[in-house]
């Protein structure tokens, strides 16, 4: 009977450990589920947060480039317009160029915001012209030059296709050094390098400008400290890639920005 009693109270014993088992491991498998989807909500906003910044920074290099080469034009066009009636249609033909070139770059955007039901890409309307990239930088060249900033163009290393990302962001930032560089004024020159390497790409843009051992009294420029919006933005941008980017003045003269970004990377 002694013996009967104590198995009984021993299953007692085993059943009420068992159902508490049960139930801390239900209540532990809630949690572990309760903090993944916390941990996917935090991914989930880190994912909206990187890329309404980048959405930013994209629509800053559109307008602050494009709407700076149309200023000048236009500019340009004022003055010259009942003298040299020739050369102003050619200042507003460049203005409209420029305005064309913002609403196609606008429209790539917008399409990544809002792309197709069946989610297709939408065909290109004749007369849009693709996404930036280097293959592209002599027209880019061209418009500054045509708005009064002599470029010079190195290319050394073999020219070959580049992942999309590197290739928009390299040419962003020769876009933005010159638009930069473009508001200095009259008598600026500018360089443009581009290196491809076996395992890297190094973008260099340098302008001149007046030197900061001159002591001259003139305040520098806001991109003196390379802590403009533009640049800032590109910063981040070559750093996604495990690049790093460097702007700042040189001791000679202007302003330098040079970027190096790794291409093999995984």
């Amino acid at each position: 009977m002694a013996v009967a009693g104590t198995a009984c109270a021993g299953a007692g014993w085993l059943g009420v450990a068992l159902v508490r088992a049960r139930r801390l491991y239900r209540a532990a498998i809630g949690e572990r589920g309760w903090l993944l989807e916390r941990e996917r909500e935090s991914a989930a906003s880190a994912a909206v947060d990187a890329e309404r910044a980048r959405i930013a920074s994209e629509l800053h290099d559109i307008v602050s480039h494009n709407v700076s080469l149309m200023v000048v034009q236009a500019g340009a066009a004022r003055e010259v317009l009942a003298t040299m009636p020739e050369e102003a249609a050619a200042a507003m033909g460049a203005v409209e160029a420029a305005g064309r070139d913002t609403m196609t770059e606008l429209r790539h955007l917008l399409g990544l915001l809002a792309p197709a039901a069946d989610g297709s890409e939408e065909p290109e309307p004749e007369g849009f012209s693709p996404q930036p990239s280097l293959s592209r930088l002599s027209p880019l060249i061209d418009r500054f030059a045509f708005a009064g900033l002599p470029v010079e163009v190195r290319i050394s290393g073999e020219p070959r296709p580049l992942p999309g990302g590197i290739d928009v962001t390299a040419y962003r930032i020769v876009q933005e050094a010159l638009t930069n560089a473009l508001k200095h004024g009259e008598g600026v020159t500018a360089e443009v390098t581009v290196r491809y390497a076996d395992h890297y790409l190094r973008v260099e843009v340098l302008n001149s400008g007046p030197s900061v051992l001159s002591g001259s009294s003139a305040p520098a420029p806001k991109q003196a400290d390379g802590a403009g919006r533009g640049l800032l933005g590109l910063r981040e941008r070559v750093a996604v890639y495990g690049g790093d980017l460097d702007a700042r003045r040189r001791l000679g003269g202007g302003f330098r920005v040079r970027a190096r970004i790794p291409l093999d990377r995984p």
